[in-house]
C-alpha cells in the first residue's frame, strides 16, 4: 500500500506528517490485492463497471484497457482526488466517466452495471448498489464488519444479492461507514470470564464472520505476552466497551463492561454457540444484501 492523502487533505502529505497522521484516508492499493479483486469480478468483454473509489486511477485505467473507456464509471468522494485522478487518466490516453460523489449512494445514471468493483471498506453492503447491478451481475467488495476483512463475491438476483467469503484483506473504510468516535458510559461493571480469551482471539475467520452477524458493528482487538497472560479490548459503534485481562500465573481473567452492552458476554456466547456448530470455517458462510 502507497499512502496518497491524510487526514482528508486536510494536511500536507511529506514523510513527517505521515509518520504523524491521525489517519490515512486515501492509497493505492498492493498490486496483489487489486488483481485478486478484478479476478473474481470474472468480468465479460463489453460490460459495463462503476467503480466506488477512484484513488489514483490506477484500478480505473485497468478497467478502460479491458471494458473500453466508454464503459467505465469511477466515483470518488474526494473532489481533489477525483481532479487529480481525472488528469492522470487523461495524461495516460483513458477517458472513463469520473463523478465527485458518495460511492455509497452508487451511481444511478449509469445503471444498470454488469460488474461493480469496490476499492474501500465496507460495513454494511448499500442495497443501492444491488439496485444498480443488472441480475446476474457481480459486486465484489471488501468486506469489514469490524472483525477482521473479507474479499466478498456477490451476485445479484433482481431481489439481492448473494454470495460467499474469497480471502481476506484490510482497505481504508469508505467515508459514510467510518466508525464514529464515541465516548465511553460512565458505569462499570465487573465480572470473571468463564471463556479464556485466548480460544476467541485465536478462533478464526469462522468465527469473525460469525461474530459479525450475531453481535454486529464489534470490534475485537488482542494481545498476548509469552507468560500465559493476555488482554482482549472490545468495542462497539456507540457508548459500550469491555476489557479482558487474563493473568498469566493465576490464570484468573477480570472483564470489565461499560454501556448498554455487555460485549465481552455477546462475544463469549458468540463462542461458544459457534463451538456448539461445531466450529465451521469461514468456507461455510455466505452473505445476503436485502432491502
Amino acid at each position: 500500500m502507497i499512502v496518497t492523502q491524510i487526514d482528508d487533505g486536510a494536511t500536507d502529505l511529506t514523510e513527517k506528517t505521515a509518520s504523524q497522521a491521525a489517519s490515512f484516508t486515501s492509497s493505492s492499493s498492493a498490486p496483489s490485492n487489486i488483481f485478486e479483486f478484478l479476478d473474481l469480478l470474472e468480468p465479460y468483454s463489453g460490460d459495463r463497471v462503476l467503480e466506488i473509489g477512484t484513488g489514483t486511477g490506477w484500478t480505473a485505467a485497468l478497467l478502460c484497457v479491458r471494458f473500453g473507456s466508454n464503459n467505465v464509471t469511477t466515483v470518488e468522494v474526494d473532489e481533489q482526488i477525483a481532479k487529480q485522478a481525472a488528469a492522470t487518466l487523461d495524461r495516460a490516453g483513458y477517458a472513463p466517466t469520473v463523478v465527485v460523489g458518495d460511492g455509497t449512494e452508487g451511481w444511478p445514471e449509469g445503471a444498470p452495471y454488469d460488474r461493480l468493483h469496490v476499492t474501500c471498506g465496507v460495513r454494511e453492503i448499500p442495497y443501492t448498489w444491488v439496485e444498480q447491478t443488472r441480475p446476474g451481475g457481480v459486486i465484489v467488495a471488501p468486506w469489514m464488519p469490524g472483525v477482521g476483512g473479507h474479499k466478498v463475491r456477490l451476485t445479484a438476483t433482481g431481489e439481492c444479492a448473494v454470495g460467499r467469503f474469497r480471502g481476506t484483506c484490510g482497505y481504508m473504510m469508505v467515508r459514510a461507514q467510518r466508525r464514529p468516535g464515541a465516548s465511553l458510559a460512565d458505569d462499570e461493571r465487573e465480572s470473571v470470564a468463564r471463556v479464556d480469551p485466548r480460544r476467541v482471539t485465536r478462533a478464526g475467520r469462522g468465527f469473525e464472520v460469525a461474530l459479525a452477524g450475531v453481535a454486529p458493528g464489534v470490534t475485537v482487538a488482542g494481545s498476548e505476552s509469552a507468560d500465559g497472560s493476555s488482554m482482549v479490548v472490545l468495542s462497539d459503534l456507540g457508548p459500550s466497551h469491555a476489557l479482558v485481562r487474563r493473568d498469566g500465573a493465576s490464570r484468573r481473567t477480570v472483564v470489565t463492561q461499560r454501556g448498554p452492552r455487555n460485549l465481552w458476554d455477546e462475544a463469549e456466547e458468540t463462542y461458544l454457540t459457534w463451538v456448539g456448530w461445531g466450529e465451521p470455517g469461514i468456507d461455510r458462510f455466505g452473505l445476503t444484501v436485502t432491502p
